[in-house]
């Protein structure tokens, strides 16, 4: 019976889709680059995609690197070593309408990734590819929760 229950739970797990709605945040107000990764990594381990100390990770990444993209994207994430954090492939996603400072860049999209094994590449490439749709970019820098949703889960 425990077997049971437990295969439940993970098949459960299993259908959590890489975007939860509860993981959008619309018109933000705008705060330091490191509230915002906090905020972000928050909704994380909000919603069980990461454990805590990844988020001190996304610090950590941004630190060395700039995570910003471009196009008004920024793309937090955990340094490799932080990987063990991950329990799930999920994103956060927080929007800037005025833009916030992002190492002397403005970004207006913030969307924090946690990917299992490689699959942080495929996330990243498939949000990067959205954010090169001018259309799409814009959509999603100005756009509402079911706007954002269909356009990163790809239900549009």
């Amino acid at each position: 019976m425990l077997f049971r229950a437990k295969k439940k739970e993970e098949k459960n797990e299993e259908k959590k889709g890489l975007l939860l709605r509860e993981n959008i945040r619309v018109n933000c107000e705008a705060k330091s680059k490191e509230e915002v990764i906090r905020i972000v990594g928050q909704m994380l381990v909000d919603s069980g995609y990461v454990d805590q100390p990844y988020v001190d990770a996304m610090l950590e990444r941004e630190e060395t690197v700039s995570t910003f993209m471009g196009n008004g994207l920024a793309l937090p994430h955990g340094v490799e070593e932080a990987k063990k954090a991950i329990k799930a492939s999920g994103i956060a996603v927080a929007t800037f309408p005025e833009g916030i400072d992002w190492g002397g860049n403005t970004a207006k999209v913030v969307v924090g990734i946690a990917g299992v094994g490689e699959e942080h590449l495929q996330i990243l490439a498939v949000i990067a590819e959205k954010m090169l749709d001018e259309a799409a970019a814009e959509q999603i820098a100005q756009g509402d929760v079911d706007a954002i949703y269909r356009i990163l889960s790809g239900k549009e």
